[in-house]
């Protein structure tokens, strides 16, 4: 019979479906349930730097609107900021801890990140409230001109080396696939410690709506062939890098969890599809990984995990974009 435990970033996972950071683990309840269908793992929602920012901002604003606050009485800035920080990290160390307490699968905390500051000490914090492992979403806009790729990229590698600094558990980055040379980044940053790499971000995307003439949210959930992206670069770089790689976005079936191990994965992370099917969907998908182990003769994953990569696969060049050319080329 199949057994589906596997590892990722050295923990033991009994099966290789992790639900992402999302909504649907904003809170206990909903994670007992995903634990209970069958998650491996869960990775919080977000603790959003961004977001922390924005409000001590708009704190201060309406301080300063309110006489609040002088220009003399520089502690006001400092209290407010910090209460901000303290409160907003209060209540994600208590998601961590009560989550620790009813659940026994990992818990995985994540911080969606744009810096490197002293607030990246709250890792510490969250190491402390129990978590398993630290997943940092991080996405750099490249909103400004007078920055080159170079810049960009260090400040992942600053973000990574100064919370590897304060934690001792796992670390994940969370990455996007906008980068002018995406595989020597994904190997610089398990070069200096990252203990896996999730391909990829999915991110809020605009649209425009012809008739209203008004800029729109696209869609919010995925659709099964954004998965090809993240399958390419896990094939590409699963057996050359040092760092366990996760797939995530597309990722809606046990087809979708199978072709991404076989590729390399040693996880992958679903939202969309639970919050399609509901938490009950985990056990079809962990089904068919399941069957089609059993039909395989397959016993453990590790038997297949990176079957299929670039450098084990017969077929490893229709890895390559160039290839484009030459399987379609006929198309009229």
């Amino acid at each position: 019979m199949a057994d589906l435990t596997t590892k990722y970033l050295g923990l033991t996972l009994s099966n290789p479906i992790i639900v992402g950071s999302s909504g649907l683990t904003d809170s206990v309840e909903k994670i007992k349930e995903l634990a209970k269908n069958g998650a491996g793992a869960v990775v919080l929602k977000s603790l959003f730097e961004e977001q922390i920012m924005l409000e001590a901002e708009h704190k201060l604003k309406m301080a300063g609107e309110n006489n609040l606050m002088y220009a003399e009485h520089s502690e006001t800035f400092d209290y407010i900021d910090v209460h901000v920080k303290e409160k907003e990290l209060t209540n994600y160390l208590e998601l961590i801890s009560k989550a620790k307490k009813e659940v026994m699968i990992p818990v995985i905390a994540s911080v969606n990140c744009i810096s490197s500051h002293e607030w990246v000490s709250f890792a510490r914090d969250i190491e402390k409230a129990g978590a398993d492992a630290l997943e940092l979403n991080i996405f750099i806009m490249p909103f400004s001109l007078d920055k080159d790729c170079h810049d960009i990229q260090q400040i992942y590698y600053d973000i990574l080396e100064a919370v590897k600094k304060q934690v001792n558990i796992p670390v994940a980055i969370k990455l996007s696939p906008y980068f002018s040379n995406l595989g020597m980044v994904i190997k610089n940053l398990a070069d200096k410690g990252a203990d896996g790499v999730v391909l990829f971000n999915r991110f809020a995307s605009p649209d425009i709506d012809i008739d209203k003439i008004t800029v729109k949210p696209a869609k919010i959930y995925s659709t099964p062939e954004e998965m090809h992206n993240s399958l390419r670069w896990i094939a590409i770089l699963g057996k050359t890098v040092k760092c366990d790689l996760a797939a995530t976005t597309g990722i809606h079936n046990g087809d979708a969890v199978i072709k991404q191990i076989l590729a390399g994965a040693s996880a992958v992370q679903i939202a969309s599809a639970i919050y399609q099917h509901g938490p009950g969907y985990i056990v079809e998908m962990k089904k068919k990984l399941h069957d089609w182990m059993d039909e395989k003769g397959f016993l453990y994953i590790d038997q297949f995990k990176g079957k299929l990569s670039r450098e084990k696969s017969e077929n490893s060049e229709v890895y390559e974009r160039i290839q484009f050319m030459r399987y379609f080329s006929e198309i009229k």
